[in-house]
């Protein structure tokens, strides 16, 4: 008798993490889809059911807090699932100067971006290993790559998820865990982010993408165990540049670009 597996997916109720559920969907894949409570996470996965034809678990967590991560796990082995891949979506952004915030946000935003990120993977990694071939995705970002203003937060959780990432793969690979890092540019998750996106530059306009054509670059590169994925042209164009422009000339076009986006703290 064959044991059926599940991708688990934190922040899937809405945004790219919804975008990730629908592509896993699309490819047979049994979900446990976590968010927070009251956010039609359950409409969702019965949508899914019907539609794809897979299993899916709905879990209603507060990620934020380290109570709601071992609660996580501790409802997921309770219910016998077994994970074969983990995908670390939940987080939250920001767009203001550093001055602009208040402690409260940045804790927050740390422990969903970093701890919770964190304890999860360590959490189910057991669970994993008891798979011959798993998987691990966490979703950094392209600001990890550069020092940009009114980042400075937001940036730094996602650096460290990158470096996670990165190093993680080293060592899990003989237990035949892949570990991949995706880290996207803009995506137009929501009404917000999208004016967020058409304020800034032209750059900033047009190399904001859709979240359903990112999740597919996203679940693709996974499966094929590519380490780093970055998706789109100019993004990847964007990262090149960086290796061979003159820092004034890279700062000077850094600052003009984030000058020109809208204050947002969820992005």
């Amino acid at each position: 008798m064959t044991t059926e597996t599940y991708t688990l997916i934190t922040g899937a109720s809405s945004g790219f993490g919804k975008s990730l559920a629908l592509e896993c969907a699309s490819r047979k894949m049994n979900l446990i889809l976590v968010s927070l409570p009251s956010e039609r996470l359950k409409e969702l996965a019965s949508i899914i059911r019907e539609k794809y034809g897979v299993n899916v678990t709905a879990i209603e967590k507060d990620l934020s807090t380290e109570d709601g991560c071992y609660s996580l796990y501790t409802e997921v082995t309770q219910q016998n699932l077994h994970v074969s891949t983990l995908i670390n979506n939940a987080g939250v952004g920001s767009t203001f100067y550093f001055y602009e915030g208040d402690t409260g946000f940045f804790e927050k935003q740390v422990k969903l971006n970093v701890l919770a990120t964190t304890l999860l993977t360590r959490l189910f990694l057991p669970l994993l290993q008891q798979h011959r071939h798993a998987y691990i995705l966490n979703v950094s970002s392209l600001s990890c790559f550069f020092y940009l203003p009114r980042k400075s937060v937001y940036g730094s959780t996602k650096a460290y998820i990158y470096y996670l990432s990165r190093t993680l793969r080293k060592e899990l690979k003989p237990f035949g865990i892949s570990v991949s890092v995706i880290c996207p540019g803009g995506m137009n998750t929501n009404a917000v982010v999208t004016q967020v996106n058409q304020s800034g530059t032209w750059f900033a306009r047009n190399s904001a993408m859709e979240p359903d054509t990112v999740a597919a670059v996203a679940i693709k590169g996974m499966l094929r165990k590519k380490e780093v994925i970055i998706p789109g042209r100019l993004n990847k164009l964007f990262k090149l540049l960086d290796y061979v422009v003159p820092s004034p000339i890279k700062n000077i076009a850094q600052q003009y670009q984030m000058k020109k986006l809208k204050r947002s703290d969820v992005v």
